[in-house]
């Protein structure tokens, strides 16, 4: 993630900049036949965003069992993979927040952000735990329910993180590295392990042992060391 500085205390690796905070209305959409509710059509807002334990204050989860919670309390996307798919979706409205992320961070890159890291943004204390892994939720926002399978090709599935102190993060803010993990399993790697067939046995060991990743996901990929 680029060279590495010291700084009030904390090392910089590169930057990771917070470009807009992002929060979303309940919206109705319609699949299968039957009406449900997203939180998916997140859009920038001219406010901070206060990263509580569960979830971000004043955003919509329309259902925890897949968003929010300890695990998933903010989701995190990079703003440099905007260009990729702005380019294979000319046609859509395009904003920051397009894939539901309540923080949009310029440099956040998934083949050296290590799962368990732990950053200060703003006044919050956050820890790197998981990928994002799509649903057709995002489909429905996309207009097309192929995009799933383009996302999990292409690799860059955003990040959540859980809340290790809660505070407050406005646009600009830069995410400063105050712990690296102690198993070197990136994001992108531990998102292969969840989506691959063939699963790499060494990425598998590093992601069983890492107390960052919820204990049902770990406990799923046991099964395959």
């Amino acid at each position: 993630m680029g060279t590495t500085a010291y700084r009030g205390g904390f090392f910089i690796f590169g930057t990771m900049k917070v470009i807009s905070t992002n929060l979303g209305q309940s919206t109705t959409i319609s699949w299968n036949g039957e009406e449900t509710t997203t939180g998916i059509y997140k859009y920038p807002v001219n406010e901070p965003l206060f990263l509580d334990s569960q979830q971000v204050t004043k955003d919509t989860i329309a259902d925890l069992k897949v968003h929010g919670g300890e695990f998933k309390a903010c989701y995190l996307f990079s703003a440099d993979h905007y260009a990729y798919w702005k380019e294979k979706y000319p046609d859509l409205d395009w904003d920051w927040g397009m894939f539901g992320e309540n923080l949009t961070v310029e440099g956040l890159d998934e083949t050296s952000l290590r799962v368990g890291n732990i950053y200060k943004i703003g006044t919050a204390l956050v820890q790197v735990t998981q990928p994002r892994e799509p649903c057709y939720k995002l489909g429905i926002r996309f207009g097309n329910q192929g995009i799933l399978k383009e996302f999990i090709e292409h690799g860059h599935p955003g990040t959540y993180v859980r809340v290790l102190e809660k505070g407050q993060v406005t646009k600009g803010d830069e995410l400063q590295l105050v712990e690296t993990a102690k198993t070197p399993l990136t994001v992108q790697q531990l998102y292969r392990l969840i989506v691959a067939r063939d699963k790499d046995k060494v990425h598998l060991q590093w992601a069983v042992e890492n107390e960052a990743i919820p204990l049902g996901k770990r406990e799923k990929l046991k099964k395959y060391a």
